[in-house]
């Protein structure tokens, strides 16, 4: 079982200090896929990071410029082009003349007729390219950009130095599973993903939505865990006869939020083209969403 951690105290649109370098601003967009709503992290003092903007909320936008009155916005930081993540980084720049930072799309587009996250922000464009390893400075506080492909291909973490922690985006959420969905997301880079966090040892993981993971390496453990489970659970339903994704998602997420069974479906996805990448499974040509799996 995942360990979850959901209690979060917070009033949308209010800045609270959550550590000594991280305050934080929650958008108020809740939802099945954000939670209680997008936590935008402001790093420093004086001359300031932030990272994940959040979605293009006037009220947000005006939230974020109250709470640093007075200092300097150098930099906006993105993990990854989701709509919830990235669209308020451009009228963020807008007013304070931030740099924006961030991997650009690789491949833009979800599954043929599945909407499985929240849109993707088909307009975000980096100024600053980064790909993993790029370090960002400012008074007291050092970000390093870890890529963490997987949710997303082109999704980046960000390491606070000083404090041994990691915004850790939609990759890793204390609330929930994250969702790894084709074409945009990745199962076989998603579990490398996991193992390379891990292998950092962190003290605290911020994800965007919801509180943050303390006691992380467990956690990190039965996330993984769970994943493989569902692997399992995947090969058992093809052992018994149960090819097909559509027959075994009422199965396997009977427990789940109906409105995400098209994710799961999705999810369910990423594991088979995994599976068949590693010749765990074969299926008659690409795998896809109707495809009937089996062992080879």
């Amino acid at each position: 079982m995942i360990p979850f951690v959901k209690d979060i105290t917070f009033e949308y649109g209010a800045c609270d200090q959550v550590s000594p370098l991280i305050r934080r601003v929650v958008a108020n967009n809740p939802g099945p896929f954000t939670f209680l709503g997008t936590g935008t992290y402001i790093i420093g003092k004086g001359q300031v990071a932030v990272i994940d903007p959040g979605p293009d909320l006037p009220e947000h936008l005006e939230a974020i410029l109250a709470a640093t009155a007075g200092e300097t916005i150098t930099d906006i930081l993105i993990t990854h082009h989701h709509s919830d993540h990235s669209p308020l980084a451009g009228p963020l720049k807008a007013r304070t003349g931030a740099r924006i930072h961030g991997c650009p799309p690789s491949r833009i587009g979800a599954a043929d007729g599945i909407v499985v996250e929240a849109d993707e922000d088909e307009s975000f464009r980096p100024e600053i390219v980064i790909r993993g390893g790029e370090i960002i400075r400012g008074p007291g506080w050092t970000l390093e950009a870890v890529a963490t492909p997987g949710h997303t291909l082109n999704h980046i973490c960000y390491a606070l130095h000083e404090e041994n922690s990691l915004f850790s985006g939609d990759h890793i959420m204390g609330w929930s599973t994250t969702v790894v969905s084709p074409p945009g997301g990745d199962m076989t880079a998603y579990m490398d993903s996991l193992q390379k966090v891990a292998d950092r040892k962190f003290d605290t993981l911020w994800p965007t939505h919801g509180p943050p993971i303390t006691e992380v390496a467990p956690f990190i453990t039965a996330y993984a865990a769970h994943r493989r489970g569902r692997e399992a659970q995947f090969l058992a339903c093809v052992d018994k006869g149960v090819g097909r994704i559509a027959e075994m998602v009422p199965e396997l997420y009977a427990a789940v939020d109906r409105r995400l069974h098209p994710a799961a479906a999705n999810s369910l996805l990423g594991h088979a083209i995994d599976l068949v990448r590693r010749g765990v499974l074969t299926c008659d040509g690409e795998p896809g969403p109707a495809s009937t799996y089996r062992r080879p």
